[in-house]
């Protein structure tokens, strides 16, 4: 009672404390995960003009092709005004590379820095990057002890909860790189062996989550609804949530999740003009920065974005073959005559995206 009334037991929702990255603060707890070949600037910046997306993460950058200003990496750093906040991926297995890396990235202007430790192509792991720097603890540290100390800027890490089943390493590293410094980490629920077959594992991500005092735990993988992003949460109590593959399946997925942090109807289907209107905007976006190689470039796109955008498996396939701006146009006003037609929901490109063991891609 107070003051000899009974107290109002209604308890107004708390709000959840904003999201830190370092001296950064996210404007939202949902995440682009970097892809390769896909999470380039004009998907960013068609993605960030729907809604809801929190930090952006670049298709990752080998360390010395960048030093080197290789115009491919230079092209994967490409950013601008309103495609904020954002971080760099880099990788590589030396330490005093990645940390000059680092330098020349916060030298220009670059907000934040994210090491990948967290990649399973052969052709990553062989030369020591991605998530084969993770076998080795001692050198693990020593790579993200310089990369830290090169620079003021945040520095993240993005891996794997490890080589495989018999080596789960994640969490040991989890607790050792926050005391050398860094500011966040992904953790990709599945084992490098895995690829991106089987299932992602719930209590692993937790575990990384406990091992870790402060600093954010951000959980990724197979997150495609905002009820899957949902279940991570609770089920690991991550601080926030990257998603790759679910952002092109649902390019609207950012803006779902957003409305249903704040207890707002996000079960609204985007009218066939705005999604018409996506795909075109995408590819405009593109042409901007690659010009007539952007045909070439948005065909992988095709097979992720048919289903969702109500394509015809025709036209889907026209697009995986396009080969100038008047054949695009063409292709997307056929699309805005026949949206709906597609009888099936299931993406193509989920068909193609490889199981089990990777030693071969």
């Amino acid at each position: 009672m107070l003051n000899g009334k009974l107290s109002d037991s209604r308890v107004e929702p708390s709000k959840p404390r904003e999201l830190r990255i370092g001296d950064r603060v996210l404007p939202s707890r949902f995440f682009l995960a970097p892809l390769a070949g896909y999470t380039h600037l004009a998907f960013r910046t068609a993605l960030r003009e729907l809604g809801g997306l929190g930090l952006a993460t670049t298709d990752l950058v080998h360390a010395t092709a960048l030093l080197s200003l290789n115009p491919k990496s230079l092209d994967l750093i490409a950013t601008s005004d309103v495609d904020r906040p954002l971080s760099i991926q880099i990788f590589g297995s030396k330490p005093d590379v990645l940390a000059a890396a680092a330098v020349w990235l916060e030298d220009r202007g670059y907000e934040s820095v994210d090491i990948n430790m967290g990649c399973p192509m052969a052709k990553v792991n062989g030369q020591g990057g991605g998530a084969k720097i993770a076998c080795e603890f001692d050198s693990a540290c020593e790579l993200v002890s310089r990369v830290v100390n090169a620079v003021a800027i945040p520095v993240t890490v993005k891996m794997r909860l490890g080589w495989n089943r018999e080596s789960l390493t994640a969490p040991e590293l989890a607790s050792a790189f926050e005391q050398l410094g860094v500011a966040a980490i992904t953790i990709h629920g599945r084992t490098r062996a895995q690829g991106f077959g089987g299932t992602v594992d719930m209590d692993g991500i937790r575990l990384v989550v406990e091992a870790v005092q402060q600093i954010p735990v951000v959980g990724n993988g197979d997150v495609r609804s905002v009820e899957d992003a949902q279940a991570m949460q609770n089920s690991t109590g991550c601080s926030a949530i990257a998603i790759g593959r679910g952002a092109m399946l649902d390019p609207w997925i950012f803006r779902r999740l957003e409305l249903a942090s704040q207890n707002r109807d996000w079960s609204f289907e985007p009218t066939a003009d705005e999604q018409v209107h996506f795909l075109r905007r995408h590819f405009r976006l593109m042409t901007e920065q690659h010009e007539e190689h952007s045909c070439k470039l948005f065909r992988k796109f095709a097979g992720w974005y048919g289903a969702r955008l109500g394509v015809p498996e025709d036209l889907e396939d026209r697009l995986r073959r396009f080969e100038s701006f008047d054949e695009f146009e063409k292709i997307v006003d056929e699309i805005r005559r026949r949206h709906g037609e597609r009888e099936s929901r299931i993406a193509t490109a989920l068909v193609k995206v490889p199981n089990g063991p990777v030693e071969r891609w």
